[in-house]
């Protein structure tokens, strides 16, 4: 049976359709709004894994290139390979809000699908994945303590706005994806140009109240369909074991939480909890997983009654205090800028790199190909967290910290019009112990001052944390792992002095308020202020100068009708530009000319190349040239590729010349100066000149 329900979200409709297609998935639905349309499917596997200790959900999401009328641009024609960063990003905003809302215990493997099928080039399909996920969990037999929808938020003037279109988003000084309930947040993912806490907090609350008509249709959808949950009974531990578990572990639990340095503590525990294990005798020694898992539960409820309870946290930090900081910058003598950020147990190395046009990344989207000029790359070695790992090329977490740290930063940096270059940062994160990400935005705020980058402003960040029974409410600033394990909330904060430019809240519990992100906003922004003073205290400002190393851009402008004779027949004049001065030259269809040169001299000299060849001759301008023809009344001389003038018998030398052979000879190189440009092109040059302050002999005329 076929049901569908819509509502009006900013001005156009958002529709949700089920029982049409994919009808053997445990649930599924078409989502549209616009001609942007993505089905969604979610199927939970019929056989329990009861071993599992985790969540077995994965989130997937496609974007076909057949939605935007388009055929794919590689060798295959076809979509293949790694997911894009697009596709791996959205599917981590698809999981994020709706992993909380599994019963405790679900061990039913569940994959969620997302495939774009149409792309209308006005509404991006990324706010449709977490409506229909929602949506077709709904309508499943998956326990699902939903539904949540999302929607994003800009502001243009002043005016907050509902899913802006993908042009509105390029003037828009706020985008954020908020996603809720009824009755409140559960996910935040966006940020600003340089906008207050309090203007941020707005938009998070208008598109929560915005998003409740999507709330309402999913409502409607599970109520038509009528699908019966399947009953889920919590695995109980043992009584009897978890009290045994509890009376010899607790209290050596608190006093080995305590213990500085998270090498040395998580050796402790694990050692704690041998010991633990063994102690209970022979009975159990077949229940080893079951030992562990209570452990676990009560270490996380140790850590939390430590908070919550005795209003102290496990390095005895008060709940706002930062980590102690220390801040390097210069440590890479060949790179174009570095720099060391330490906090704590994290520490990450910000390394940057300068090109020019062509370094710039290449990505093929449903909306074209797009270049950007501003890449930030994350790596997360295991050695960071002492682990041996297979390495590999980019998870999704590197992907989706990387994405978030140049969200921060991409908002400070200069216009291409100010600073013509292609910028890669990278994060080598070397220690980890919380919030690697914010580190990473504040390496890469240094390395971009150390390598003379002109930014409007530093910017750190800082990951907020939150430990709530329902009754008490701690908000923990720059939390350590073990507190982000054991909390209920992960809410990163980045900005500068004067505002927030980019965010990310994750929760355990199901929703948040406005008072407790009001807080964590606040308590964020002291925060960020002190770790910003810190890092002044190493660099205050970018560098005047650049890195030897960095290369040098030149911009000219030639004549657009001589972009061919710069480039000559198959690039074959530009190629020996380039061998010869040792740059990368890139000329756009307007005739302006790009060129990055290892130092001056070549750049120089480059310059001075294609300025000969590609642009019109300038009265008063010298040049060297060849004599291709001689007449009664000159020599006409070739100053440039196709480009003659006349030096007439008058203007050949500083005293009177009989015939013009007598000066010069087909062949001969000459310099000339430009003395006039007609309006039809005749370029009148003189030799003379170039002659007056010197005493040229007359030949003998014998």
């Amino acid at each position: 049976m076929e049901i569908s329900f819509s509502t009006e979200i900013g001005g156009q409709t958002l529709s949700l359709q089920t029982g049409k297609v994919a009808k053997q998935a445990s649930g599924s639905v078409v989502v549209q709004y616009g001609e942007t349309i993505a089905l969604v499917t979610v199927v939970a596997s019929k056989d329990e894994k009861p071993e599992i200790d985790f969540l077995p959900l994965s989130v997937e999401y496609q974007e076909r290139i057949y939605a935007a009328g388009r055929i794919p641009g590689n060798y295959f024609r076809r979509e293949i390979g790694r997911p894009s960063d697009k596709e791996t990003l959205t599917a981590r905003l698809t999981d994020r809000p709706i992993r909380p809302l599994f019963p405790k215990g679900f061990a039913f493997e569940t994959q969620v699908i997302i495939t774009v099928l149409s792309m209308d080039k006005v509404n991006d399909p990324d706010i449709l994945a977490l409506n229909g996920a929602s949506a077709a969990l709904m309508l499943s037999d998956i326990p699902f303590e939903g539904p949540v929808a999302c929607v994003r938020v800009g502001r243009i003037d002043g005016q907050l706005i509902v899913n802006p279109t993908i042009e509105q988003r390029k003037i828009s000084d706020i985008s954020v994806i908020v996603a809720g309930s009824k009755t409140g947040v559960v996910m935040v993912e966006g940020g600003g140009q340089i906008v207050s806490e309090a203007d941020m907090l707005e938009a998070i609350f208008f598109g929560h109240e915005q998003m409740q008509p999507i709330i309402a249709i999913q409502e409607k959808l599970t109520a038509s369909a009528g699908v019966e949950k399947r009953v889920i009974v919590p695995k109980e531990n043992d009584p009897e074991l978890v009290a045994k578990v509890d009376a010899a572990a607790r209290q050596r639990i608190a006093d080995t939480v305590k213990i500085p340095g998270k090498a040395d503590r998580s050796n402790a525990l694990s050692a704690l909890k041998k010991e633990i294990f063994e102690g209970l005798g022979e009975e159990y020694t077949d229940r080893k997983k079951e030992v562990s898992a209570i452990f676990r539960d009560l270490e996380k409820t140790v850590c939390r009654d430590m908070i919550l309870k005795h209003g102290h946290r496990i390095d005895n930090r008060a709940f706002d205090e930062v980590r102690p900081i220390a801040c390097e910058v210069g440590l890479l003598p060949r790179v174009h800028g570095s720099a060391l950020f330490t906090r704590g147990e994290t520490q990450v190395l910000g390394v940057l790199t300068l090109g020019s046009g062509p370094d710039e990344q290449r990505v093929e989207t449903l909306n074209g190909d797009e270049t950007r000029s501003f890449m930030l790359h994350y790596n997360f070695p295991p050695y960071s967290v002492g682990e041996v790992r297979r390495l590999s090329g980019p998870s999704r977490r590197d992907v989706g910290h990387g994405s978030l740290a140049r969200r921060a930063i991409e908002k400070v940096l200069p216009s291409k019009e100010d600073f013509d270059y292609t910028i890669r940062l990278v994060s080598e994160v070397l220690e980890s112990n919380g919030s690697s990400s914010m580190g990473t935005v504040c390496s890469a705020s240094m390395a971009l001052m150390d390598g003379g980058v002109p930014i409007k402003a530093p910017v750190s960040g800082i990951a907020m944390g939150l430990v709530t029974d329902g009754e008490t409410t701690v908000v923990l600033s720059d939390i350590l792992g073990d507190e982000d394990h054991t909390g209920d909330m992960d809410f990163k904060v980045a900005g500068t002095a004067e505002g927030i430019t980019a965010l990310q809240m994750d929760i355990k519990i199901h929703e948040l308020s406005r008072d407790i992100l009001e807080k964590a906003l606040d308590q964020a922004k002291h925060g960020r202020l002190h770790i910003l003073g810190k890092m002044q205290e190493a660099i205050t400002t970018h560098k005047a100068e650049m890195s030897p190393y960095a290369p040098m851009i030149y911009t000219l402008q030639i004549n657009p009708e001589r972009i061919g004779e710069v480039i000559g027949p198959g690039g074959k004049m530009i190629r020996a530009i380039q061998a010869e001065t040792n740059t990368q030259i890139e000329i756009g269809d307007k005739g302006i000319v790009k060129i990055a040169a290892v130092n001056k001299e070549e750049g120089d000299r480059a310059v001075q190349i294609i300025q000969d060849i590609g642009m019109d001759p300038e009265i008063g301008a010298v040049y060297e040239g060849k004599v291709v023809k001689i007449t009664d009344f000159g020599a006409f001389v070739q100053i440039k590729p196709k480009t003659d003038g006349l030096v007439h018998i008058s203007e050949l030398a500083n005293y009177r010349v009989k015939q013009v052979t007598d000066v010069v000879k087909e062949g001969d190189m000459i310099k000339v100066k430009v003395l006039d440009v007609s309006k039809d092109g005749k370029i009148k040059l003189s030799r003379k000149a170039l002659l007056e302050d010197t005493k040229e002999e007359k030949p003998d005329q014998g």
